[in-house]
């Protein structure tokens, strides 16, 4: 039966933690999931949620803590002693452990590591550190199950045993040299069926997937969706097995690339929560704002510069928000295919081939909705013939322009190494509404003979 909160279970937890019942509490909860208990720290405030931390096992509040928001397990982290942060961490697989440690001051790294019991846990999480977070080495974990391919049937099923202890799942079982080299992996089928005293070199797979701990997290991504994998070793320079990354941390990566992406899709310059301060949330956003302020001014200059136009024709100006609105999403809509394509690989062929596709496919788009603004704008706005196709010519023209712009910025900021992601939401609409207003008001004043 799935957990289910409610706001009457969340005031008994409450009332239990006003009086100090942690007895009540424990019986009440030991037999929850941590995914449930970290649903409930989050509807608790900091401080109610470090208690339940404090008086839970470590076994539950290690996962819990790893789901909870980055800003609100900081709060808790930092209401912890650095020997109960290292309680936790003892708790917890490798690489959640360091992205624990990278959290915290310098100064409590230290003291928390100095905490840590188990001696290798700690020097693995250390090892961890080096790594930058967007790479395999930053992403990877140090539990893994590996065999050496001198090893017997026999002798390798004892050392599973012991080495298994330590790993939460067993995705792989992966086959070294004497000297640590990644040679490939061992079926669980092929073990159990193999003799006992037959050698792990006569049975195990050779061909292995794998990355090195400098690989781009997105393209361990990549490689992990394209060959279905629910796990891939991890190598350094000298091709020594060091970790493995697991198919969940993968898709928490995922995850925040796409939340990032999307924020800066809406104009949201850095990664911000809901709850963060008003100086923050208006350093993330205010940047944006003020270039689409500084585009608005463009659109307007332009508009000034065609005052006498308008005069003889007043009735172009009603339809300059209809420009606006129709090249933004026209952009946007663009630019939207083009950055998923680039974060899935999925753009193929030359520059010249997408602008082409895209361009036909604005024209087709154009034309449609310019049939219908030309009818509407001609019967119900009671222009003129020569207004209407005007119009008409220019909503084609500005809907193609559009679209290039939103399939070639991407394009070329990815291959400047920028985040194509930029390109979409503020950029891309600030300037289809003064490339897309410039040439609508060129398009009238040509065919209008002004």
């Amino acid at each position: 039966m799935q957990f289910e909160l409610t706001e009457e279970f969340i005031e008994q937890i409450e009332q239990y933690i006003a009086n100090n019942d942690g007895d009540a509490l424990k019986g009440l909860l030991h037999d929850f999931h941590f995914a449930d208990v970290a649903e409930l720290l989050q509807e608790l405030n900091h401080e109610e949620a470090t208690y339940l931390v404090k008086l839970l096992d470590s076994e539950i509040t290690s996962e819990a803590l790893m789901e909870l928001d980055d800003d609100f397990r900081e709060r808790i982290l930092d209401n912890l002693s650095p020997s109960e942060i290292a309680d936790e961490l003892d708790e917890m697989d490798t690489d959640d452990a360091a992205d624990i440690i990278a959290e915290l001051d310098d100064d409590v790294q230290k003291q928390v590591i100095g905490h840590i019991e188990d001696e290798d846990h700690a020097a693995d999480i250390v090892d961890l550190l080096r790594y930058d977070e967007d790479t395999a080495g930053g992403l990877m974990a140090k539990e893994l199950v590996r065999v050496k391919e001198t090893w017997t049937v026999a002798g390798c099923v004892r050392e599973m045993r012991r080495q298994a202890e330590n790993v939460t799942r067993v995705h792989s079982i992966y086959v070294t040299d004497k000297e640590g080299k990644l040679k490939g992996r061992l079926s669980l089928k092929d073990l159990l069926t193999a003799p006992s005293k037959a050698h792990i070199s006569e049975i195990y797979i050779p061909k292995v997937d794998y990355v090195n701990v400098h690989t781009e997290a997105e393209d361990v991504a990549r490689i992990m969706q394209k060959y279905d994998l629910e796990a891939i070793p991890v190598v350094d320079e000298e091709g020594v097995l060091v970790g493995r990354i697991t198919i969940d941390d993968i898709v928490d990566f995922i995850k925040e690339e796409a939340e990032k992406d999307y924020q800066m899709a809406a104009g949201i310059s850095q990664d911000v929560e809901a709850d963060d301060s008003i100086f923050k949330l208006t350093r993330a956003r205010l940047p944006w704002l003020m270039i689409g302020m500084l585009g608005g001014l463009g659109a307007a200059s332009i508009i000034t510069g065609f005052q006498s136009m308008m005069t003889t024709f007043p009735k172009i100006i009603i339809f300059v928000p209809l420009i606006q609105a129709t090249a933004g999403n026209v952009g946007v809509q663009s630019s939207a295919i083009v950055v998923q394509g680039l974060a899935n690989d999925t753009i193929k062929g030359n520059i010249i081939t997408r602008l082409l596709k895209e361009s036909l496919l604005a024209l087709v788009n154009g034309i449609a909705i310019a049939l219908v603004v030309l009818v509407i704008s001609h019967f119900f706005f009671f222009t003129s013939y020569l207004e209407s196709i005007s119009i008409g010519i220019a909503i084609i023209t500005v809907i193609i322009l559009a679209a290039l712009i939103g399939t070639f910025i991407p394009i070329l900021l990815d291959k400047r190494g920028i985040d194509p992601a930029v390109a979409t939401g503020p950029f891309i609409t600030t300037s289809n509404d003064i490339f897309g207003i410039l040439t609508y008001f060129l398009i009238a004043k040509l065919i209008l003979g002004f």
